[in-house]
């Protein structure tokens, strides 16, 4: 007899507006959930969050270390006081994205849209930028085109 395969409670269904509060999360699997505007102050270390719709939600005082989020839509989601250690975000859309006070050691972000992205008050311990577009980008109010044309003019 053939089992059923495993299902979790967060495969496919429509969670929108979803307020998931002091919850233990640990391991997690979102796959194809459509989790607009939902908000999150939960433990979600090791959460996968496949091909879903994370847009307008809200992660507040939340643990995502070695959480991977992979074909997600995060468009104008807000994170503060947020642990992403560890974590990996592939072929998202971070178009309007807000991370406050963020620690964001060993994040690594590949294939995204991140127009409007905006972080503040973050540990960038680290961090590395590659092959990435990044105009009209700034740190502390400078553009990073100036700054990588110095660089580039100075270096040699």
């Amino acid at each position: 007899m053939t089992e059923a395969p495993e299902r979790t409670p967060f495969d496919g269904p429509q969670m929108q507006g979803a307020k998931f509060e002091r919850a233990d999360m640990t391991g997690a699997a979102f796959d194809g959930v459509n989790l607009t505007g939902a908000s999150f102050w939960a433990v979600l270390s090791g959460a996968r969050f496949t091909d879903t719709n994370l847009s307008a939600a809200a992660f507040e005082d939340v643990n995502l270390s070695g959480a991977v989020f992979e074909n997600i839509n995060l468009a104008q989601a807000q994170f503060g006081v947020i642990t992403f250690e560890g974590s990996e975000i592939r072929d998202a859309n971070l178009s309007g994205v807000s991370i406050r006070q963020a620690t964001l050691t060993g994040l690594s972000i590949e294939n995204a849209v991140a127009t409007g992205l905006r972080i503040q008050d973050a540990d960038l311990t680290d961090a590395r930028i590659d092959d990435c577009k990044l105009d009209g980008m700034t740190i502390e109010g400078v553009p990073v085109s100036e700054l990588l044309a110095l660089w580039r003019e100075h270096r040699g």
